[in-house]
């Protein structure tokens, strides 16, 4: 039988890869001291482009992605037979938090919301579809990510448990207990970009070009 802790200790150092950071330092600058100093996506879209951009966010998509699909999987095949739910919930929290407070970066990160969206869309595609049809329609009006990665959050659980509940996509109550707290863990990460909001100073989605000094 396969271990449970070591698959989800696995995931962790997995999700803990600092995808931004290294991207950044393959351009030559460390992204946390550029734009935000965030690690995410958005911050390196900001600094280093669409395409820098779009690798980042595909591979912090896959950190939530794959290992939530492989526990699936060994779920169903019967290599995990006890507690499967806890187990599962379990990879899922650190694919996460492996993202948001990193191995590799002193327990520091990004804000999950990549990481998350791979990991919902290995759980609940339906939950998935909802959050980013609600992430880009507040972009596209508001031109906020922050705002539009809060919003899709917060309609995170609410999505799943309505799917879940109405029988279109089952999920165990411990994972929608779980996507709760992943939607308070992303709030507490924007909390920053909250007052700003609240303030009138947060920037919207510009790039931004870095010195080249």
């Amino acid at each position: 039988m396969i271990s449970s802790v070591g698959f989800i200790i696995v995931s962790y150092i997995f999700a803990s890869i600092p995808w931004g950071f290294v991207i950044g330092k393959l351009r030559g600058i460390d992204i946390r001291k550029h734009g935000s100093g965030n690690i995410g996506a958005t911050n390196v879209t900001r600094v280093l482009g669409k395409w820098a951009g779009r690798i980042c966010f595909l591979m912090d998509f896959l950190k939530g992605l794959l290992p939530v699909l492989l526990a699936m999987k060994l779920i169903s095949a019967g290599f995990i037979s006890d507690c499967s739910g806890v187990f599962l919930c379990s990879v899922v929290f650190a694919c996460v938090a492996g993202h948001m407070w990193s191995i590799f970066l002193k327990f520091t990160g990004g804000k999950g919301m990549s990481t998350s969206a791979g990991a919902l869309l290995a759980l609940s595609p339906y939950a998935t579809i909802t959050c980013a049809a609600v992430w880009f329609t507040v972009f596209l009006y508001s031109k906020y990510v922050s705002l539009a990665s809060i919003a899709a959050a917060v309609v995170l659980p609410v999505a799943a448990i309505i799917f879940a509940f109405a029988g279109v996509w089952p999920l165990p109550p411990a994972v929608l207990v779980l996507l709760v707290i992943i939607t308070f863990l992303a709030v507490f990460k924007h909390r920053a970009n909250i007052e700003r909001l609240r303030n009138g100073t947060e920037n919207r989605f510009v790039k931004v070009k870095r010195d080249t000094e």
